[in-house]
């Protein structure tokens, strides 16, 4: 692992002294570091564990910051919607689901409960189930027509997934 003190403004510490394994040279980070992965080498050829060799980002690393806002553009959204789009563009199609399931159950809004169907009907597309697909496309629809008005123009989203 690399850290350069003089570029680095992630906070972190050695915690030789108080850890358990005094012999061990253990580094703690705070939570959202983000290293850059250098070389992967397998440790032998007989096992399965491979030794990579990490460098700690800094706060203004301008290829993650491209990375990033890319992705956002990308995937739009915010939060765990983000996510499960992230999910579905890289087609992981069964975590998607699994992550729509869950913000189903604590989805309060009828706007929200028609965007997780829509969107668990284009995981299920996705997995090539099409007609569990239109009928979770079918339920947002059904919320869409109780909640917006007959010319909305976002039904017709609704209707061509079907």
């Amino acid at each position: 692992m690399t850290i350069d003190p003089t570029v680095s403004s992630t906070p972190f510490a050695s915690i030789r002294e108080v850890s358990y394994f005094k012999e061990e040279e253990e580094i703690l980070f705070s939570m959202h570091s983000v290293f850059r992965i250098g070389d992967v080498r397998q440790i032998d050829k007989k096992s399965p564990l491979y030794e990579v060799d990490l460098k700690l980002t800094s706060d203004d690393d301008e290829q993650l910051r491209e990375l990033t806002d890319y992705i956002r553009g990308e995937v739009g959204g915010s939060g765990w919607h983000r996510m499960g789009q992230l999910l579905l563009k890289i087609g992981q199609f069964n975590k998607g689901e699994e992550l729509y399931n869950a913000l189903l159950e604590r989805a309060a809004a009828d706007s929200d409960r028609a965007y997780i169907y829509h969107m668990l009907g284009m995981m299920k597309n996705g997995q090539g189930q099409y007609q569990e697909a239109i009928l979770f496309h079918d339920k947002a629809l059904e919320i869409d027509k109780q909640n917006l008005s007959e010319d909305d123009l976002n039904l017709s989203a609704p209707y061509n997934n079907i």
